[in-house]
């Protein structure tokens, strides 16, 4: 969980490419579809802001938690920028704690990926069933095991801008079901143009099945309710790379 530290001040040049907008539109759509049009929405694994942003921008009151002191400055100097109301929590997901319930939890960008010990994300759902408003709503999205192993695995990234560029190397271990993967990244030096500073991080995802999703929400208390494949209303196919999932708090 000791990540985005360094690489937390190119992450959005790299992940210009995520469709946050559509993600949005998506997320908004569910909520409404299940009468959550206003309150309070918390969005676990905020990083940077984006989606939290965004979700301020629809109305929403929106609680942003995330494990990372520089992903968080980020977000609150985009929250500066904005004047949208958004509270932030340095807190680790498995951990988090909140002042009351909320009417919905949502998680995007596969952070739940990064919970690699099956009963640590079983304590993740257990928390967030205790802090969802009777019948709230969870909508989250996961890399699935096949991503990591037919798509990942092994496999090395690479990509070259001017500002900065990055390599990415993944080791995938199929036993664990644990995607390592090691971040080089050059970021160039303002101050002392044309020289680049070189940074380098190790990740962890672990490569979850539906069905371990779904055992582990059964599990926790909440009711699962959905998944489709990606940010779409298809069901997810077995060579379904990214999954979003629909659980619901049962009634306090």
């Amino acid at each position: 969980m000791e990540a985005y530290t360094s690489f937390a001040h190119v992450y959005d040049t790299f992940m210009d490419n995520v469709p946050y907008e559509e993600w949005t539109e998506y997320i908004v759509g569910i909520l409404r579809e299940y009468g959550i049009d206003d309150g309070l929405v918390l969005e676990l694994g905020c990083g940077t802001g984006s989606m939290t942003e965004r979700l301020a921008g629809q109305g929403y009151d929106m609680i942003g938690a995330d494990s990372s002191e520089d992903m968080l400055q980020i977000a609150m100097d985009k929250r500066s920028s904005s004047g949208h109301s958004i509270l932030y929590l340095l807190q680790d997901m498995r951990e988090f704690e909140l002042y009351g319930t909320v009417r919905a939890v949502v998680s995007v960008c596969d952070s739940v990926n990064y919970v690699t010990d099956p009963e640590d994300l079983l304590e993740v759902f257990r928390l967030v069933n205790n802090y969802l408003d009777p019948h709230g709503i969870f909508i989250f999205d996961f890399n699935t095991e096949y991503k990591y192993r037919e798509i990942l695995g092994s496999q090395v990234i690479a990509e070259d801008r001017e500002e900065c560029s990055f390599i990415w190397d993944n080791y995938y271990d199929s036993g664990q079901q644990i995607n390592e993967y090691e971040l080089t990244f050059f970021v160039r030096d303002e101050e002392h143009e044309p020289l680049y500073r070189k940074y380098q991080e190790t990740h962890y995802q672990k490569g979850y099945t539906l069905e371990q999703i779904q055992s582990l929400l059964r599990r926790a208390g909440l009711v699962y309710l959905a998944a489709y494949d990606a940010y779409t209303k298809d069901a997810p196919l077995c060579s379904s790379e990214r999954i979003c999932v629909i659980a619901q708090e049962q009634g306090k």
